[in-house]
């Protein structure tokens, strides 16, 4: 057989079937060139007509919508806004009044889905909370056209509305047993979950509700550590005449997932103890939401991974010691960035920044700047370890400033060593510092230019950041601090050696003011301890005026002046600014507008204290690097406008 295959000679049915294929291709294309030589035919005595006939009528006539939906119908609800809203949306015939020409249904069909609209509007009424509702329909067909339509008017009366009256809620599982042993977790959970349902009392009864109020109960386990919650049993009892709904919640909490072993992935430059002591938990922690998006968080902001992530898989079997995965990407090892900018207070500036992220191989990482501006030129250099236990990391500083006011000029410099704390909410700075300044000024207000005053200081120092925001980057409501207190000796050429304390604060509050307005107070005090006989670096005394301090004034312009009539940094500080804001435009939530006043300034003595007072208005986009200010303020004193920008929240 394979042998005969082999000799067959397959040319002549080849041939054939060549054949055979081209005769149909032929017959396919004159039946196709027919048909559209027609339908063009049709189209051209249609659009001598005033149309073509042939078209779809979108494509004839685009304002014509109602040609494409079923010829012929229409309903028409009577209801309460909201309810004819969910009517025309959900009923069978509006969804059929919806359909195109060519879908639509015919008179028996449409006659069938009007008689079962009023069973469908009563049960569509009931997931609302209405179960008295009455409905009724009526046919009509409306002539007045040029051809008659089928109309049918749906009539609703909702009736009374059916509100919760109780909600019960019944932990289970190991929520339950945790909290019959007192634990204070545990309890303060359960306390929560019957207030999510007291809160549910009173509101109207609708299922997208209850099906919400459900799945938030869930999710609060989740976020407690109870990863694999379920609902075991869930009942609304509705009483129809008293319009009253019981609601009822079996909750099975699950196992509390407590943390295992960590699993680190990604991990190329930097130690896995760096990772491990930025978790700031031990191994049984309960893995809380908030735990671990705290830990996020951190790995976040220690400046060495570009992303991260933590989670874990609920499996109940092993959720007493669960395996948490971290998931990291890692920066370069070194990134150098160059900036051009612009500030109100010091001008135009460029700036070049290096960071190495492991110095020589060590878990250290070396930041420095270099700012070259109008009034300010800087250098900061600063050596930190890499997070260890708590959070700590140790700190070496340098940092050279010369700033340049419209009097004066100050040079700095200073050494810090010291450790670091940086918390979500707090963050701390303990350091030992060297400090020298130098303040000249920069007109000479007599004939013989006076000698630069310098000064020297060695002190002990704690700094305290602490917030409660709603938002870090873009706060409407809460509040931050701001703590500094310095203890040490200051020494000057030709003066008296001596020891001094230096004590500021700052405290800025945000509130909302009803649905639009937005509501800020600042308040920052600042004092000196010492003898007259001591004099301190000219660095650490006090100047208000300029951004974020008392606007309408130019930068660290009010201050007090010396004994040879030029001006020095005051011992004594008090500024205050209130502020109110609200968006623009509906349509445009980030572009706000602002008035403000601001009051205050820096003084030699209290007794010479008489605050300066600058107000205006100003211009604020919510971007997503944080808020850019620009501000035009009024400086009383001077009787002049001065335009201000910054970008950023000051803390």
């Amino acid at each position: 057989m394979t042998q005969a295959l082999r000799w067959l000679d397959w040319r002549p049915v080849a041939s054939a079937a060549l054949w055979l294929a081209r005769w149909v291709a032929v017959k396919v294309a004159v039946k196709v060139a027919v048909k559209l030589a027609l339908w063009l035919t049709a189209c051209a005595v249609g659009m001598l007509a005033g149309g073509c006939a042939l078209l779809p009528q979108d494509a004839a006539d685009p304002g014509a919508v109602s040609a494409d939906l079923s010829p012929g119908l229409r309903l028409v609800v009577e209801a309460p806004d909201d309810l004819r809203s969910l009517l025309e949306k959900y009923l069978d015939l509006a969804r059929v009044q919806r359909l195109r020409g060519d879908e639509a249904v015919d008179d028996a069909e449409w006659a069938r889905l009007a008689a079962a609209a009023p069973a469908q509007a009563r049960e569509l009424l009931q997931t609302e909370g209405y179960f008295e509702a009455q409905a009724s329909v009526q046919r009509l067909v409306d002539d007045s056209g040029s051809r008659p339509v089928q109309q049918v008017v749906l009539r609703v009366t909702p009736g009374p509305l059916t509100r919760v009256a109780s909600v019960t809620i019944e932990p289970r599982g190991e929520l339950q047993q945790r909290a019959a042993q007192g634990e204070a977790e545990a309890l303060e959970l359960q306390q929560a979950l019957a207030t999510a349902g007291a809160q549910q009392q009173g509101k109207p009864f609708r299922n997208t509700d209850w099906s919400q109020a459900k799945q938030q109960l869930l999710s609060r386990l989740r976020a407690a550590g109870y990863a694999a919650p379920r609902l075991d049993e869930t009942q609304a009892d509705i009483d129809v005449p008293t319009q009253r709904a019981e609601l009822h919640v079996l909750l099975a909490s699950g196992p509390l997932f407590l943390a295992g072993p960590l699993q680190i992935e990604g991990l190329k430059l930097h130690d896995e103890a760096t990772v491990r002591n930025l978790a700031g938990f031990a191994p049984g922690t309960p893995l809380t939401e908030a735990r671990l998006l705290d830990y996020q968080e951190r790995l976040q902001k220690a400046g060495l991974f570009e992303s991260a992530s933590v989670s874990f898989e609920a499996d109940a079997s092993r959720a007493a010691a669960i395996p948490l995965r971290v998931r990291l990407t890692e920066l370069s090892r070194q990134q150098a960035t160059v900036g051009l900018g612009v500030s109100a207070n010091t001008g135009p500036r460029a700036t070049l920044e290096h960071r190495h992220r492991r110095l020589l191989g060590y878990p250290l990482t070396a930041y420095n700047k270099i700012e070259w501006g109008r009034d300010k030129q800087s250098w900061t250099g600063d050596f930190l370890t890499h997070p260890g236990e708590g959070f700590y990391r140790n700190l070496l500083g340098v940092q050279v400033d010369n700033v340049k006011s419209s009097t004066d000029m100050v040079l700095s410099q200073r050494v810090r060593l010291g450790r670091t704390q940086d918390t979500p909410r707090i963050e701390r700075l303990y350091f030992g510092e060297l400090l020298r300044s130098q303040q000249t000024d920069s007109v000479p207000v007599t004939r013989t230019s006076p000698s630069p005053n310098t000064a020297t200081a060695l002190s002990a120092n704690y700094h305290l950041v602490w917030r409660d925001l709603d938002s870090v980057l873009l706060p409407t409501r809460g509040r931050s601090m701001s703590l500094q207190l310095s203890a040490g000796e200051s020494t000057s050429p030709g003066g008296t050696t001596g020891p001094f304390a230096r004590l500021y604060g700052r405290f800025t509050g945000y509130l909302p003011l009803g649905q639009t307005w937005f509501g800020q107070a600042r308040l920052e005090l600042g004092q000196i301890l010492k003898s007259d006989k001591v004099t301190v670096p000219d660095a650490m005394g006090f100047r208000a005026g300029g951004d974020d301090s008392v606007r309408g004034y130019a930068y660290r312009s009010l201050t007090p002046t010396g004994s040879d009539g030029g001006t020095i940094s005051g011992p004594s500080l008090l500024t205050t600014s209130f502020e109110l804001a609200r968006p623009i435009l509906p349509r445009q939530p980030a572009v706000w507008g602002a008035v403000f006043v601001d009051a205050g300034r820096a003084v030699a003595h209290w007794r010479d204290y008489k605050p300066a007072l600058g107000y205006g208005v100003g211009l604020r986009w919510r971007s997503p690097i944080g808020p850019l200010k620009i501000d035009l303020a009024y400086g009383e004193e001077l009787r002049k406008f001065r335009l201000h920008f910054t970008v950023g929240v000051t803390f």
